[in-house]
């Protein structure tokens, strides 16, 4: 039974949450100790609360997922795993979270809470509205890159929620599209709400957000604030690393057929990889050493 509960929280989805950790790479304090623990504990206490969340989502979509051709495998769907035990997990990872909370600071408290409570609407009612399920989604990176720097208490750049924002959104509309693809006429037995989108549609909505990720970025590496904040005029230097990422991930959704899993793409995909840890290997050397 460890084994299905491991599987009921997704601990492979866990890098998710290295977005907490984005305050503190971006805050050029990465070198303090005592904000390292901050962040990890930020980090580790978001991870609690969203495997919470994935148990909840798999209590609710239990039906659903058994049509499913790859969710019918999942511990619930399959099984091997009962209601009772997975409603306990989640109830227990959700007040684990909750409770460790109280150890960091109240606007850490209220972020976490907002992010607890957006989830359990996305779950019961947001992810069946048209276009707000992905901005929900997005909006959840946001709050966790929010979390970080409360935890930290450390000023946060707007530009770079917003570039948070749209990345994730375009994540989260690839998602859609492969979904859409693999289920083709039954995608909205599975998914309720891919019944609203179009492989058209979503094209063109990962169009936008496509080219909204690189100005967005682009701007928060040629602000002026920001370029005073952290010493260095030489961010810009990363965006080769965020288009050709971007560009990799849309070949892989659109040629590969995959993205219905952005983590499982990001770990699997050699030259995605690659690009992603020369990415942070250049805003660490830009940031802490030059």
């Amino acid at each position: 039974m460890t084994r299905q509960i491991i599987r009921l929280i997704r601990p492979s989805q866990w890098i998710k949450n290295g977005v907490v950790l984005a305050g503190l790479i971006f805050s050029g304090q990465a070198m303090s100790h005592p904000l390292q623990l901050r962040a990890l504990l930020a980090m580790a206490i978001f991870c609690l609360l969203s495997s919470g969340v994935y148990a909840l989502n798999d209590i609710i979509d239990l039906e659903r997922d058994k049509q499913h051709p790859l969710k019918k495998n999942r511990p619930l769907p399959s099984g091997k795993l009962s209601q009772n035990t997975a409603w306990g997990v989640a109830l227990t990872l959700a007040a684990a979270g909750i409770f460790l909370t109280t150890t960091l600071n109240t606007a850490f408290l209220i972020t976490s809470i907002i992010y607890l409570i957006l989830n359990i609407l996305y779950i019961f009612f947001l992810k069946n509205i048209v276009i707000i399920d992905v901005m929900t989604i997005a909006a959840g990176f946001v709050l966790r890159a929010v979390a970080g720097t409360v935890a930290i208490g450390v000023d946060f750049s707007g530009w770079l929620l917003i570039t948070t924002f749209v990345l994730a959104l375009f994540l989260a509309l690839g998602k859609r599209r492969h979904e859409l693809t693999l289920l083709e006429g039954g995608a909205a037995t599975h998914r309720k709400i891919l019944e609203k989108y179009s492989s058209y549609l979503l094209d063109q909505l990962i169009g936008v957000v496509t080219a909204s990720t690189v100005v967005t970025y682009l701007f928060y590496t040629l602000s002026s604030e920001v370029q005073h904040k952290l010493h260095t005029k030489y961010l810009i230097v990363t965006i080769p690393f965020v288009i050709y990422g971007i560009f990799r991930y849309l070949y892989l959704v659109h040629k590969e057929e995959k993205g219905g899993n952005p983590t499982t793409v990001l770990l699997t995909d050699a030259p995605l990889l690659f690009t992603v840890v020369l990415w942070l290997a250049s805003v660490i050397v830009i940031l802490y050493i030059l």
